[in-house]
């Protein structure tokens, strides 16, 4: 689909097909088609880096990781309640500090939640609402990263700061 709407001229939807394909596998390869059409099209948040990259390898293998970590919990867990009674309390207290690595692996390394603004001149605004502030407009395929949603904005980061833009303008990617 993202070569179709390419080729038809809709960049934010090739963008938006492209990303979804980027969250399913990723892949360098698609990254790096994703970069050039961003590049051509003059849109942000579409790093091409060695970070970039980096991150692009973690995800790749972050779910089978994630995978091996529960099973490792749920067998070691397992075999705790079944030998509670000759295990020392230092087992339990190692296996709690397992259970917290494996929470903070799975909220502090999880994937962020991504939109593509779908909208050409979008507006990002300071507060939630239409009386707040006007930041910038944002350009339809613009990748930004979401934080939050309260009412009809999502909050998103831009440039380091937070953002609102409509929920109407963004498309969420994941």
């Amino acid at each position: 689909m993202a070569y179709v709407q390419e080729g038809l001229g809709h960049y934010p939807a090739a963008l938006y097909y492209l990303n979804l394909a980027q969250i399913r596998q990723p892949r360098h390869a698609t990254w790096h088609k994703i970069a050039e059409l961003a590049q051509n099209q003059r849109v942000t948040g579409y790093p091409d880096s060695w970070r970039q990259s980096l991150i692009i390898t973690f995800r790749r293998y972050y779910y089978r990781l994630l995978q091996l970590l529960l099973i490792a919990a749920v067998i070691g867990g397992t075999l705790l309640l079944i030998r509670r009674r000759s295990v020392e309390r230092g087992w339990w207290l190692a296996y709690a500090c397992y259970l917290g690595l494996v929470l903070v692996f799975l909220n502090v390394l999880g994937p962020n939640q991504t939109g593509i603004v779908a909208s050409s001149h979008a507006a990002l605004m300071t507060g939630p609402g239409a009386g707040a502030a006007w930041l910038t407009t944002a350009a339809a395929g613009d990748r930004l990263i979401v934080r939050g949603r309260k009412d009809i904005w999502y909050q998103v980061e831009w440039r380091g700061q937070a953002a609102y833009i409509r929920r109407s303008d963004l498309l969420l990617i994941k």
